[in-house]
């Protein structure tokens, strides 16, 4: 019995405990290898393949970054909505893990969920606040929104920040409401506004400043009516984000100001952000109603 207990523990010693051993070994490799899959979801306010172009080399360095804070890797893939109602969706459904809204469809997102988390906002001049613009043909010799009264008037799409609350919110404020209207229209992105208004299809339009400023550069013929200030755009976590993975995100951010990588995204940086920094974009929001 003794000399059979002898051979069954020399046959654990050599041919048991090694597989095992490997098991082991085998399992704390997967768990050192573990890899953070994250799904960054936007929406097209420009050409779809205008925002691949924009956003790949800062999501390539994001995740670069936060692998080496996380001491694990980091891989980010990209998920573009058709529209503002998708992206909006995208978020609050929990399909993506982060993601880049406007500031109107930060407060539609927050109104829908409160436990999305803002990562970060993007700076301007160190500010975050910046400039969008009613523009009107460069020929057309209107000095005031006033004088839009009985003309036509192309919005962005009806979830835009710029493109529809700002801008009808202002043009409340000079008198005129869609019923002052000639005609108007949502037409989507920043650039078909700026393109309808400038070959004469519409007597003004709201978009961003910098679209703006590529139309002009571009033989466009506007010029700009009326400016106003708009918050920058958040950087928001979906609810189930690893909060670990957040800060690791935050982090990177707010280092990031002189890299190279954020320049199609956030030439000045990012600024810390809460959601009261929002409350210009809610008043502006309700007061469209009346529009």
């Amino acid at each position: 019995m003794t000399g059979l207990c002898g051979l069954l523990i020399n046959y654990f010693i050599k041919t048991a405990l090694p597989i095992l051993a490997a098991l082991f070994l085998g399992l704390q490799t997967s768990v050192t290898n573990a890899e953070i899959q994250l799904t960054f979801g936007t929406y097209t306010a420009d050409k779809p393949t205008t925002t691949v172009k924009k956003y790949k080399p800062f999501l390539d360095y994001l995740a670069q970054e936060m692998s080496e804070i996380l001491e694990e890797p980091v891989f980010i893939k990209m998920k573009i909505a058709s529209d503002y109602e998708a992206g909006i969706n995208q978020l609050v459904s929990g399909k993506v893990d982060f993601a880049r809204f406007g500031p109107a469809s930060y407060v539609t997102a927050f109104t829908r969920n409160d436990g999305i988390r803002i990562i970060a906002m993007e700076a301007k001049k160190g500010k975050k606040r910046f400039k969008g613009v009613i523009v009107v043909h460069a020929d057309n010799e209107m000095q005031t929104l006033a004088e839009l009264s009985q003309h036509s008037f192309a919005f962005g799409s009806e979830l835009s920040t710029i493109g529809r609350y700002l801008a009808q919110s202002y043009l409340i404020q000079a008198g005129v409401t869609s019923n002052d209207l000639s005609n108007y229209a949502y037409l989507g992105r920043h650039d078909r506004v700026g393109m309808a208004v400038g070959s004469g299809k519409f007597t003004a339009g709201a978009l961003k400043e910098s679209t703006f400023k590529k139309l002009v550069e571009q033989g466009v013929p506007l010029r700009p009516l009326f400016e106003f200030d708009n918050v920058t755009k958040p950087w928001i976590a979906a609810v189930d984000l690893d909060p670990a993975v957040t800060a690791a995100m935050r982090q990177v951010m707010l280092s990031a100001e002189d890299k190279e990588a954020i320049q199609n995204v956030s030439k000045g940086g990012f600024l810390t952000g809460t959601d009261s920094d929002f409350n210009l974009i809610r008043e502006a929001m309700i007061q469209s109603e009346r529009f």
